[in-house]
């Protein structure tokens, strides 16, 4: 196959029929590597704040998810979605490495949390990224809806006379979006049911 592998994987990823279940072979690594390894580099620099760490968790993100080629789902989210989770987990093991050779040691150091203000713009990140991806997945009524009022501060009124339609269809189409994206964010266990 001639061509850059970001174009090659873009393409690969075209069609669902070909949508990868997994980074078996170098190429689709490579091609990976090119499109977020960026991305991830800039998450696990924001969250160490140290360089050569944050390129030691991207090459280890890429080596776990090589590693575990049954650990990406599509029908969960995207590839993004499954490479950033993975390298979340790499950040978390770095800083509790990081403490343990400080000397700092378990004992007197909490394992890193969920609720660490470390991770505050970190899982925020994800979130948004979750977030997105189940917004995608909504019709385009319900999307726009749920965008609309929650994160654009409008009333059911003000959009549904915008778009020529009853507050009370708005209302329903706000109301069935958000449940459909309750369930989206429950059925990827980005959130507990």
């Amino acid at each position: 196959m001639s061509g850059s592998p970001v174009k090659w994987l873009r393409g690969r990823f075209a069609s669902k029929d070909t949508e990868p279940t997994a980074l078996r072979t170098d190429r689709e690594v490579q091609a990976a590597y090119d499109l977020y390894g960026g991305e991830l580099f800039g998450f696990a620099f924001k969250a160490l704040d140290d360089r050569q760490l944050a390129e030691d968790v991207v090459q280890e993100t890429f080596v776990r998810a090589w590693k575990s080629p049954r650990g990406y789902d599509p029908s969960q989210g995207s590839m993004r979605t499954w490479l950033f989770a993975i390298a979340r987990n790499a950040v978390v093991d770095a800083i509790r490495r990081r403490k343990v050779r400080e000397g700092t040691g378990f004992s007197s150091w909490d394992a890193v949390s969920e609720s660490s203000s470390a991770f505050d713009p970190v899982d925020q990140l994800l979130e948004r990224i979750q977030l997105g991806e189940a917004l995608e997945r909504l019709s385009p009524q319900h999307r726009e809806a749920v965008v609309e009022v929650y994160f654009g501060g409008r009333t059911c009124a003000e959009l549904g006379e915008e778009l020529g339609v009853p507050a009370s269809t708005m209302r329903s189409r706000l109301y069935y979006g958000v449940r459909s994206l309750r369930l989206i964010l429950e059925e990827n266990g980005w959130l507990a049911p």
